[in-house]
């Protein structure tokens, strides 16, 4: 564009003014781009169980319900199904609610079905021999410096035992992830026994929170799950099998409308940044009223003028949309891992795609009253002062 140079001089005529509404489109676009990356993964990720290995089966009425152990059999005899463990949410607190981690009970088969998880095979068979046994992430055991052989004086939040809410189990076995990328979200989680919670505990028998189920065929994954939902169809359990990502998602959501959210957050900022950069513009272009007839004055249309008063908003936008989609797209993989799975390991296409948009909508929209002004500048009028 030949006259890109006298846009890039425009645009930085004012180099503080210039740069400090740069850092916030470039917060505002970082903040987008985090966000929104979120929103697409919790609305798209797992809405198929087409093509999937491992199935998740739970309450079909809520994350929060619970199922009968005796399903498992009748799970297990599906066609299609090469195997199936299960697990109970437990809910406890070591020493303060603030150490929060991920805790529950499950079968003795457990490590067999999430072979991602590496255990030493004599901690595993000290596992199951132990019955207040539990094993842990590498990461937690760090966190609290525990050691095989300690103590963990678990407290319950849901479910006590003897009246007391004093679980205290034996750290048997510690595991890793082969997967380092995700190493700091499956390594802060505690498992424990699920036939020491069932017989101990006071109030609830035989349940379960979910069954984790393994295909022979991926390609069969969307029929499995169909007959096993048609199990305890019309029961007071029905069941509702998906992907382990759309279960996760649904957990989460028991707690938030995370495109709600999402949605709410991005529009406050999205507001501010149009008050903002609108005002820097229109006071760039204030500024600039002999400078626009001067350019008149040589020749330039008027149309010519309203054009570059637009790509010059649209480039302020621009550049700070592109660093902060680009900041985005660098922070999510080292964060991700360390987010419990509530942050994606990239930015979606979706989100650069609506983030482009943004970017020429905003521009467009910041842009337009001040190069109309530029459009209607009398050369009289500006060159006398008035």
């Amino acid at each position: 564009m030949k006259y890109f140079s006298l846009i890039w001089a425009q645009l930085f005529r004012s180099r503080t003014r210039t740069l400090f509404t740069l850092l916030s489109v470039v917060t505002a676009f970082l903040l987008f781009g985090m966000l929104d990356s979120v929103r697409v993964a919790f609305n798209t990720g797992g809405a198929s169980v087409a093509g999937a290995n491992r199935l998740i089966v739970a309450s079909r009425l809520s994350i929060t319900q619970s199922l009968p152990i005796r399903l498992e059999s009748q799970i297990r005899q599906v066609e299609g199904v090469r195997d199936t463990t299960y697990g109970m949410w437990f809910g406890g607190i070591y020493q303060d609610p603030k150490n929060f981690f991920p805790n529950f009970s499950v079968a003795p088969n457990y490590f067999d079905i999430y072979s991602e998880l590496e255990v030493p095979k004599d901690q595993i068979e000290a596992f199951r021999n132990t019955r207040t046994g539990a094993i842990v992430g590498e990461s937690l055991a760090k966190q609290f410096g525990w050691k095989i052989g300690d103590t963990i004086p678990l407290q319950a939040t849901i479910f006590p035992r003897g009246g007391s809410n004093d679980w205290p189990l034996q750290l048997v076995g510690t595991f890793r992830s082969k997967d380092r990328a995700v190493a700091g979200n499956e390594e802060r989680q505690l498992m424990m026994n699920w036939k020491y919670f069932d017989e101990s505990n006071d109030y609830i028998k035989n349940q379960v929170s979910w069954y984790t189920v393994t295909l022979d065929n991926p390609d069969y994954a969307s029929r499995v799950a169909q007959a096993i939902d048609a199990i305890s169809a019309n029961s007071d359990h029905e069941t509702k099998s998906q992907t382990e990502s759309a279960f996760q998602q649904a957990f989460i959501k028991q707690f938030a409308d995370i495109g709600m959210i999402v949605t709410s957050i991005m529009g406050a900022v999205f507001f501010t940044l149009l008050l903002l950069t609108g005002n820097t513009m229109a006071q760039a272009v204030r500024e600039r009223v002999p400078e626009l007839a001067t350019l008149k004055t040589l020749g330039f249309q008027d149309g010519t003028v309203l054009m570059l008063v637009m790509i010059e908003a649209v480039l302020l936008v621009g550049l700070g949309g592109v660093i902060g989609l680009g900041l985005a797209a660098l922070a999510l993989p080292v964060m991700a891992p360390q987010t419990m799975g509530l942050l994606p390991p990239h930015v979606p296409a979706q989100t650069w795609m609506m983030g482009a948009g943004l970017i020429v909508v905003i521009g467009l929209v910041v842009g337009v009253l001040p190069a109309l002004r530029a459009k209607r500048l009398k050369i009289v009028d500006a060159l006398a002062g008035r």
